[in-house]
């Protein structure tokens, strides 16, 4: 079983998880339009994230982590990042079933998340793991969708 913890904005592997995503999301560089958020999100907006909603992490050293919010009806997955090494362990299945857990604890019926159009083997991961299409919205200054909300259910 993965050991899946919570990570408050104090936590001493802060840092060690705004390199895990920084380092996880790099690939989206010159393939996403716009460019990703990430290159906005120092450590202290990744503290406030942690701070505002919750932080969840597997590994010691964190090997993959996401950050959740609650929404109305659902919890949002955001900065959803597995380390390049740790790939195909099952990480991103564990973290997601965790937020599973909470979002019942929370009363909350879904999952959502955001991942960009140009994607696709994201979209494919994430129907694995439960979740469906349901919008298409564009950044602004856009007159094509940029961006897929899926969502996972939860019976």
């Amino acid at each position: 079983m993965t050991d899946i913890r919570r990570l408050g904005p104090d936590d001493p592997d802060m840092p060690a998880v705004h390199t895990l995503v920084t380092t996880a999301f790099a690939y989206m560089d010159g393939r996403v339009d716009p460019p990703s958020s990430i290159h906005r999100t120092g450590l202290a907006e990744m503290r406030a994230m942690a701070r505002e909603g919750l932080l969840l992490a597997a590994g010691r050293p964190p090997l993959a982590c996401v950050f959740c919010t609650a929404t109305p009806g659902a919890l949002y997955l955001g900065k959803l990042a597995v380390a390049e090494a740790a790939r195909g362990r099952g990480l991103a299945r564990a973290l997601v079933q965790a937020a599973e857990a909470e979002a019942r604890a929370r009363g909350l019926g879904a999952l959502e998340l955001q991942t960009r159009v140009e994607l696709t083997e994201n979209h494919a991961t994430f129907a694995r793991l439960g979740f469906a299409e349901v919008a298409r919205t564009a950044h602004p200054g856009y007159d094509r969708p940029t961006s897929l909300t899926m969502r996972k259910e939860l019976r």
